[in-house]
């Protein structure tokens, strides 16, 4: 079941992380996609806020990769960018393979690199309103694999007590089966 949401605000979208984080555990990989601006580290800070993890959740653009311990008992939340990589063998030589059994994985830019790395994955792509005046951001967040797709219904039931009753059925949208 493909899931459809529009996020109104930076706020919303934190918002959308955290819930993210709720339902996450060891072990998982969300790849973020979505252009230049479209809120994917907006989206990671979220997570990160919702696993309680040390320091600013910002951009690994240039150091690629960074690794965010949790204050708590919590997974560490491994915040990957893949703009500059051009190969699988470049995401195979990060070691990723070493720290998703103990962290959530969040990969920006991840389409066509990283699905090798786990055959259960969710996959969140963030497109931007063709407004540039317009914040409204169109989410579309497809599970892949079993572990993601047992998860539909425990995240509508977040987006319902977030969002309220009303917004949920105008969010969710045509929902794919």
């Amino acid at each position: 079941m493909t899931i459809r949401l529009e996020i109104a605000s930076v706020q919303d979208m934190h918002a959308l992380g955290r819930d993210l984080a709720r339902l996450s555990r060891a072990g998982d990989l969300i790849l973020v996609i979505g252009e230049l601006g479209a809120g994917k580290t907006q989206l990671a800070q979220g997570i990160g806020e919702g696993l309680h993890v040390m320091g600013p959740v910002i951009s690994p653009t240039f150091v690629i990769s960074r690794i965010h311990r949790s204050l708590d008992d919590g997974p560490a939340l491994v915040h990957v960018d893949t703009y500059r990589l051009a190969s699988r063998d470049e995401i195979d030589d990060l070691d990723l393979d070493e720290e998703m059994p103990h962290s959530i994985t969040v990969i920006e830019w991840g389409r066509g690199l990283a699905e090798q790395l786990s055959e259960d994955r969710l996959e969140v792509e963030i497109q931007r309103s063709g407004d540039p005046e317009d914040e409204t951001r169109h989410v579309t967040v497809i599970p892949i694999g079993q572990r993601w797709a047992d998860l539909v219904p425990q995240w509508e039931a977040l987006i319902n007590v977030n969002m309220g009753r009303d917004a949920l059925a105008d969010a969710m949208g045509d929902g794919d089966d």
